[in-house]
């Protein structure tokens, strides 16, 4: 792990903008190489330019975990080579203690132009640890020429995607498609599936696995018959390989053209729109199905947010970063230069970003009322509880278990975790 550290510092790539021997230097970690760091890079030489400072860049793991485990190195060392961090959503409750409060920094016009659930989301015991950079939820995605095809609406119930689902996949194979299903999404062991489950469970009104006061709710009727409906698709509207499938996966058999339904992230819509996908101009995005004709229609909030270390030896200038970073001039750039969804809500209605997002204004209910995962209110225990559900949703699935019994003994687990629900967050340590 100490090579793994000492090649990530190696690695980092430094702006050099002739800046006068008083300025300060600063190290940003925000992502792995591709166009999610070279937008990142953009915008913070911008911010040196403009302040006559220096950064430097730190491409980090695609992967979420290995990227959380070397931050975790560098943090748990307070090392202070790193100023600002990216950060997922779900990392709050796990990191809060190297992270610096922003809340004095913010004005509160800035924080009210954000969505509540994210600000919320970013608040631990009141101290604000990251401002939010850009949000995800759930989507699902649909085939629209086929909707047309047969004849069908889109899908308001998980019952309505069922029956569509089932209706154009029995008539694509009929005519000549034995590889077509009516719905991929991602059934694999990992943070994905809690993901999805999630969106089940909440939308038949089965709580959020553990609430915001730190009860347990998991075990409860709701909850077995969102796993249920989800477990009777495996072989019937979606592929036996769906267990194994995460996003990419996913989107290859949508877009190869072999789904009638998809859930996915919004990153997906770039890749399906693009000149040479099978489905380019045939899909349409809504938001997912609720668990009743009456019930609700949950998204979980995924996205990325801006951090600052305690350990900084910068804190002024990191702070001024992450504002100009977290900022609408810059959210509405990227939005437009590489389609990564704003946090600020009046940039749903930008003119300029709709045109290179016309799906955007669709999507500001869908990240308004997204749900959260319990990382908060269970910190450093969230890992435990996510990969505990995860396994008992995918045990479920599989059919090595039913669902009454995967969530009673899901339920034990996490009690033994939580200690009794005192759960290390709401102790305050």
């Amino acid at each position: 792990m100490y090579i793994v550290r000492l090649l990530f510092i190696i690695g980092m790539l430094s702006v050099s903008l002739g800046t006068p021997a008083y300025a300060v230097q600063l190290a940003i970690a925000c992502g792995a190489e591709g166009q999610e760091f070279k937008i990142c890079k953009e915008g913070a030489e911008a911010w040196a330019y403009q302040t006559g400072n220096t950064v430097t860049f730190l491409s980090s793991p695609n992967s979420s975990s290995e990227k959380l485990a070397l931050y975790q190195q560098f943090l748990a060392a307070q090392d202070a080579s790193v100023d600002v961090f990216q950060i997922d959503v779900i990392w709050l409750g796990i990191l809060r203690r190297h992270f610096m409060d922003l809340k004095p920094y913010v004005p509160e016009s800035v924080l009210g132009g954000h969505f509540p659930n994210l600000i919320a989301n970013n608040t631990v015991d009141g101290h604000l640890i990251a401002m939010p950079w850009f949000v995800d939820a759930g989507l699902l995605y649909y085939r629209q020429d086929l909707l047309e095809k047969y004849h069908r609406p889109v899908p308001n119930t998980w019952e309505e995607l069922e029956e569509t689902a089932h209706t154009i996949q029995e008539g694509e194979r009929k005519d000549g498609n034995p590889k077509f299903w009516g719905f991929v999404w991602q059934g694999r062991a990992f943070e994905g599936l809690t993901c999805n489950a999630l969106e089940w469970v909440e939308s038949f009104g089965g709580g959020s696995i553990v609430e915001p006061d730190g009860k347990i709710s998991i075990n409860n009727p709701q909850a077995v018959k969102a796993l249920q409906t989800a477990a009777s698709w495996i072989n019937t509207i979606s592929p036996k390989g769906v267990l194994n499938y995460s996003e990419e996966e996913t989107r290859g058999v949508f877009q190869s053209g072999n789904a009638a339904f998809m859930r996915n992230w919004p990153y997906v819509w770039q890749l399906i729109q693009s000149g040479d996908s099978p489905v380019k101009d045939k899909v349409g995005i809504a938001i997912l199905p609720a668990g009743s004709e009456h019930g609700k229609h949950i998204a979980t909030l995924g996205g990325w947010e801006l951090g600052v270390s305690k350990y900084s030896r910068h804190p002024k200038e990191a702070i001024d970063l992450v504002l100009y970073l977290t900022s609408a001039p810059e959210q509405k750039r990227r939005a437009i230069a590489g389609t990564f969804n704003p946090t600020i809500m009046a940039l749903y209605q930008n003119r300029e970003i709709l045109q290179t997002m016309p799906f955007l204004s669709s999507l500001y209910e869908v990240f308004a009322n997204a749900g959260v995962r319990p990382s908060t209110v269970t910190g450093k225990k969230y890992n435990q509880v996510s990969s505990g559900f995860w396994n008992a949703v995918h045990e479920t699935l599989s059919g090595s278990q039913d669902a009454a019994s995967s969530l009673r003994l899901l339920e034990t687990r996490l009690d033994r975790i939580s200690h009794h629900e005192e759960w290390e967050h709401t102790n305050g340590k």
